[in-house]
């Protein structure tokens, strides 16, 4: 049973998601929500997130909303370093502060501004070490990424000790999409006019 479970995955400009509006946002919360709903019900305690614009902080939402059904889930950002957002733009510096006001632990690795990557390193380093298992969206057939690098570190982990590792791959978040697709069309036809 995990108790702690770290989610990231893509930025959202791998992606090529621009904005809140972006279609595939709910379909990819859709996928981290059917992999996490479980683990709550099993007893999972805490998710955490390095707090990254994109699926980091899509996760965050899937979890404020899973806390209304699971109260005691708690919610953690550890980021590389202080003020991440300052260099984004107004409308996500809004969203990113919005998701803080749930959270019920942030914290920064460094306290300064972005120096170097060790940051990042150190960041991930913690974030794994506080949890038992990884619940990543990466493909490795679509190549590199910001998630690779944590994944080379859990299978590093998952050989030395038990360490669980959860993968959400393209495949999974198409499925989704096509899943509510039909359901839209049952919908529809079920409709009477």
């Amino acid at each position: 049973m995990l108790k702690n479970v770290l989610i990231t995955g893509y930025r959202a400009h791998e992606l090529q998601i621009f904005g809140q509006k972006h279609e595939g946002i709910p379909f990819i919360k859709k996928a981290i929500s059917s992999r996490l709903t479980p683990l709550v019900e099993d007893g999972l305690e805490w998710v955490l997130t390095p707090g990254q614009y994109g699926v980091d902080l899509w996760a965050c939402e899937v979890v404020l909303e899973l806390k209304k059904t699971f109260p005691d889930l708690k919610l953690s950002i550890i980021t590389a370093f202080q003020n991440p957002e300052e260099q984004w733009k107004e409308d996500k510096q809004e969203y990113y502060r919005s998701i803080l006001q749930g959270v019920d632990y942030y914290g920064a690795i460094s306290r300064q501004p972005y120096i170097g990557p060790w940051q990042f390193t150190a960041r991930d380093d913690l974030l794994l070490r506080k949890s038992d298992g990884l619940l990543l969206v990466y493909d490795e057939d679509a190549g590199d990424g910001s998630p690779r690098f944590i994944k080379e570190k859990a299978v590093k982990k998952q050989q030395n000790e038990d360490y669980t590792i959860i993968s959400i791959t393209s495949e999974d978040i198409q499925s989704v999409a096509e899943d509510e697709r039909m359901n839209d069309v049952g919908d529809y036809e079920d409709s009477s006019f």
